[in-house]
């Protein structure tokens, strides 16, 4: 089911080519804000290429993080080859990629941030449809009318019995294009009101309340301390990037009264 088709015996996998539709939309969408913000858009070609190989870098660690008592401990050779990607080592990774980027080219890194957000979460969006082809990112067995078919060979050791399961995939991805939807939204009706770093930090904080709903659903989720992993790390990203935006506001309020008190001082002497 994962094979497109063959090009001799090199096969061409519906992953691999969803990513690529992926990335692609990313660079395309990206290029738009770019335009909108006023940025030479040439940064989007040149900066991507050291942001998505630092994204797959970062979510291929992710993954075998996740899975190391399962597979790689005893497989080694297999942390450079195979399927399995971890969407917040993406983001992890590729949000390196851009503070690396933009420091070397002199650019304001928080702008950059807010430019990518939308084209990331649209690229996560299509990416999860990679998941369908290889019937992985699945929830626990359900009854509903939407459920999917896992074939056996895929489905997770004590569910063998269960034919259909919750499509986690499908969720996280209409959420996210939903959440593309609002980013831009917002991004453009309240642009006078927005700090550069904004957009990021809603991102993050509108995705991690996405994976900490949908993580529970999950079968086989990396855990600490009985908590999903991705529940933590949604848990940090949305407290901190609430804390840094309500922080930027009320030090921006105060630079604001003392100036004005500054300016009534000046007045009075003059």
């Amino acid at each position: 089911m994962g094979v497109a088709f063959h090009i001799g015996p090199i096969a061409i996998h519906w992953y691999g080519i969803i990513l690529v539709i992926a990335i692609i939309a990313a660079i395309f969408l990206a290029r738009i804000e770019a335009k909108r913000r006023g940025e030479n858009s040439d940064h989007i070609f040149t900066g991507m290429l050291l942001v998505v190989p630092l994204g797959f870098i970062g979510a291929r660690a992710y993954h075998v993080i996740d899975k190391w008592n399962e597979i790689y401990s005893h497989d080694l050779p297999a942390i450079f080859g195979g399927a399995g990607l971890g969407i917040f080592g993406a983001v992890i990774g590729g949000a390196i990629g851009v503070f690396i980027y933009t420091k070397w080219k002199k650019l304001s890194m928080l702008r950059w941030f807010d430019i990518a957000a939308p084209a990331v979460i649209l690229a996560q969006a299509i990416g999860r449809w990679g998941n369908y082809f290889n019937q992985e990112v699945y929830g626990k067995p359900t009854d509903l009318p939407w459920a999917i078919y896992i074939n056996p060979e895929n489905r997770v050791s004590g569910y063998e019995s269960f034919e259909h399961y919750h499509p986690l995939f499908f969720y996280e991805s209409m959420l996210n294009l939903i959440g593309c939807i609002m980013l831009l939204f917002i991004g453009r009706r309240y642009k006078d009101r927005l700090l550069d770093g904004d957009i990021f930090f809603i991102y993050l904080i509108y995705y991690s309340t996405i994976r900490f709903s949908l993580e529970w659903l999950r079968i086989d989720p990396w855990t600490i301390a009985g908590m999903p992993t991705a529940c933590w790390i949604s848990l940090v990203a949305i407290i901190a990037s609430i804390s840094i935006m309500v922080y930027r506001r009320r030090r921006l309020r105060r630079l604001n009264i003392e100036s004005i008190d500054t300016e009534k001082v000046s007045d009075k002497e003059v």
